[in-house]
């Protein structure tokens, strides 16, 4: 179907369209997040970055990290996370697990245990239900560090998490005295 190298590029562009720059192909997010999938296709392909719909499902079936959902009519497409753009993606509060996970760089410790995990550009705070995961998001950053969320203790004191379609676990913000370095 689509060899590694056009999957990997469709992906970032997808990540780029339906989380930050809608309009990088002039098309325009509803308030929950989505776009119509023929709109999409068809700015792409005005844009010169064609795509079907058979790569479009590709992409969406074979991304690791679930990065994007079709609406329950299969008609719209919208990223399940990771927005720097406003929308409301309508998910519910849900109880989070006693502890979550939030994979950083080791140069960015001092601020993190000083003002906290902030969104900074993005709409919500990113935790994780495992520790391999954070290693994972943190090596992006540089040297992985896991920090360890009492997320239990910030559900207690009223702090509310949300559940992404794709298993990312969602908060306005993690003070700091929730947070310790896992060892």
């Amino acid at each position: 179907m689509m060899d590694e190298k056009r999957l990997v590029k469709a992906s970032r562009m997808l990540s780029r369209v339906l989380r930050h720059e809608p309009e990088l192909v002039g098309v325009t997010l509803d308030g929950s997040g989505w776009v119509r999938i023929d709109v999409l296709l068809a700015a792409l392909r005005a844009e010169g970055r064609p795509l079907t719909r058979a790569e479009l499902d590709h992409v969406v079936a074979t991304n690791n990290k679930r990065r994007f959902g079709y609406s329950p009519d299969g008609l719209s497409i919208r990223a399940n996370q990771g927005h720097t753009v406003a929308v409301d993606l309508g998910l519910a509060a849900t109880a989070p697990p006693p502890v979550l996970y939030h994979g950083t760089a080791d140069r960015h410790l001092a601020s993190i245990f000083r003002e906290g995990l902030r969104p900074m550009a993005r709409q919500d705070v990113h935790l994780s239900a495992d520790t391999e995961t954070a290693t994972r998001v943190g090596a992006r950053h540089g040297r992985p560090v896991v920090l360890t969320v009492n997320a239990a203790a910030m559900a207690a004191a009223g702090h509310r998490f949300r559940l992404s379609d794709n298993g990312v676990w969602l908060t306005d913000a993690v003070p700091p005295q929730y947070l310790s370095r896992r060892s």
